[in-house]
């Protein structure tokens, strides 16, 4: 008897020494390895060295995805922020390009390796089939994150501008966003909406401060151009209106801005928010009124929760020359279209009415626009972002922005309007800038306090509830507004709607063709009594 022995020839690495079956079998089993753990079918069944590098390098991928998983438990805002930088998103579309070539070429090799040649002609389709399904599910899916990622870069690059990103003042963010209207029948740009959103760069707990259109007096900051020109403040009787700035700017003094500023009109209007609410605004966002609309369709709708009636335009009534159309109260989802109808809205009631319900969407937007939707919508958002949004803001800043917006999405939204309901209606036309900074800083304050616990309804005074409520709901109400009144949630009302009937004479609820009647009989001051309460809003 010999002393060499012979090891038996493995079927894994010699697929003719076994039967027909053993070889279809052995063929399902080394792609479903190469799709799991990509290098282990060749360790066992190929090439040993390629092995052990895609092993190698499947194991250090798993490494970081855990380590990643791990990061976005313990603190996503880091993941998101690096998730926003382009030079990441590069580094990620390299990557995911060279894993996906990577994937590709072991799922040929394991393809050599199965040797479909001796398998039979039905099992041999079967194999085939079933690679090239997972050659897409894994080489595939890698390509098109890559295709998407790189579609958000460009979308970044093109939109956001160059430079370096900038630190908070005082611990906040201050950026303007407007809300310009630049449409055929327009003569030159119209800020129709402007607001400072001052955020909390560590709690992300922030402040909306609108200015209605037609606040006068607006001081600008000390280093501005404009202040030069208007030392007193933007006063020259009512041509000078808060959103007729951009315009001026562009107008008649682009020549004393230096050539830094790409946009004088914009930043006229920063150096007026500046000035007139003393926090430093160090960036804009000007939103296009079309592109709102398809960025709420990419966002996939925004949802709130309406206090009352809301008209806007349609179509013609049948048998009428009556076009309006109503939004009824409660919950409501809106489409991009119906969205920016609710936000432009006058119709029977005023600017005031407007602006609260602005805040409102503003506030639905930043809540929905969570992580989650994000990734589900990307592309579109992306695309529609791209038609959106004019801004100086850094691109490297960007990776801040996002783990300030994630924390900011999560916290109480305060609101302050420069005018009606927190101050008396003329305070627009006769502004008091002290009263102003003091608002503004109670806010902060307050923002930046101990929480303190919440009493129990039943220890609540009634008496002090009634009076909060019949204080909440006046019509004019008070300058010192109560501080609980900041949320968007909590705004004081502009209508004393309970003194006004909200049914039909016959008592039945109000619907939209009761509303239409009294248009088309020319019950108008009607009307305006039952649109009176559409500023109350609320984010559900």
């Amino acid at each position: 008897m010999g002393s060499a022995s012979h090891r038996a020839p493995s079927p894994l690495r010699n697929p003719e020494s076994i039967s027909s079956p053993a070889r279809s079998k052995r063929a399902i089993i080394l792609v479903i390895l190469t799709i799991i753990f990509p290098g282990s079918a060749q360790l066992i069944a190929g090439n040993r060295k390629l092995g052990r590098i895609a092993v190698t390098v499947t194991m250090l991928c798993w490494a970081v995805l855990i380590l990643l998983a791990a990061l976005y438990f313990i603190n996503r805002s880091i993941l998101l922020g690096w998730a926003a930088h382009p030079n990441f998103q590069l580094f990620l579309i390299v990557v995911l390009s060279v894993l996906a070539v990577g994937w590709l070429i072991m799922f040929i090799n394991t393809l050599f390796i199965i040797r479909p040649r001796m398998l039979a002609p039905g099992m041999r389709a079967i194999v085939t089939i079933f690679t090239l399904a997972a050659v897409i599910a894994t080489s595939g899916i890698f390509v098109y994150g890559a295709s998407i990622l790189n579609t958000g870069r460009e979308t970044i690059v093109k939109v956001f501008d160059e430079g370096p990103a900038f630190d908070p003042v005082n611990g906040r963010y201050n950026i303007a966003v407007l809300g310009a209207d630049s449409g055929s029948n327009r003569d030159g740009v119209r800020t129709d909406s402007i607001a400072l959103l001052s955020v909390d760069a560590k709690t992300g707990k922030s402040l909306m401060i609108s200015v209605p259109r037609n606040f006068q007096k607006a001081r600008f900051a000390k280093d501005s151009p404009m202040a030069e020109v208007y030392p007193d403040g933007y006063d020259c009787g009512d041509e000078c209106l808060f959103n007729a700035i951009y315009r001026d700017a562009v107008d008649n003094h682009a020549d004393a801005f230096p050539d830094s500023v790409k946009n004088v009109g914009a930043q006229a209007v920063m150096d007026a928010l500046s000035g007139t609410t003393d926090l430093k605004v160090q960036g804009y966002v000007m939103v296009d009124m079309a592109g709102f609309a398809n960025f709420v369709d990419a966002l996939g709708g925004v949802t709130i929760d309406s206090g009352g009636w809301v008209p806007y335009n349609g179509k013609k009534w049948e048998n009428s020359l009556v076009n309006t159309h109503w939004f009824a109260p409660g919950v409501q989802t809106f489409n991009g279209k119906d969205a920016l109808w609710f936000a432009r809205s006058r119709d029977f009631t005023d600017d005031y009415h407007r602006i609260k319900r602005q805040q409102c969407l503003q506030q639905a937007i930043i809540k929905q626009f969570t992580p989650q939707t994000i990734l589900t919508n990307f592309s579109s958002i992306m695309q529609a972002g791209e038609q959106l949004v004019e801004t100086n803001i850094p691109a490297s800043q960007l990776s801040s922005f996002v783990s300030v917006a994630d924390k900011v999405a999560g916290t109480p939204f305060s609101r302050l309007t420069l005018g009606s309901p927190d101050f008396e209606r003329s305070f627009s036309t006769y502004p008091d800038f002290d009263k102003i900074h003091d608002r503004i800083n109670g806010i902060i304050e307050k923002q930046n306090a101990p929480k303190k616990p919440k009493e129990s309804k039943k220890s609540q005074d009634p008496e002090k509830s009634k009076e909060t409520t019949e204080a909440s709901g006046s019509a004019e109400p008070t300058e010192e507004a109560p501080e609980e009144a900041t949320d968007i949630n909590d705004a004081p009302k502009l209508s004393n709607g309970d003194e006004v009937p909200m049914t039909k004479r016959d008592g039945s609820p109000i619907d939209e063709q009761y509303l239409v009647e009294l248009e088309m009989i020319g019950q108008n001051t009607r009307l305006a009594q039952i649109a009176a309460n559409n500023d109350e809003c609320s984010v559900p």
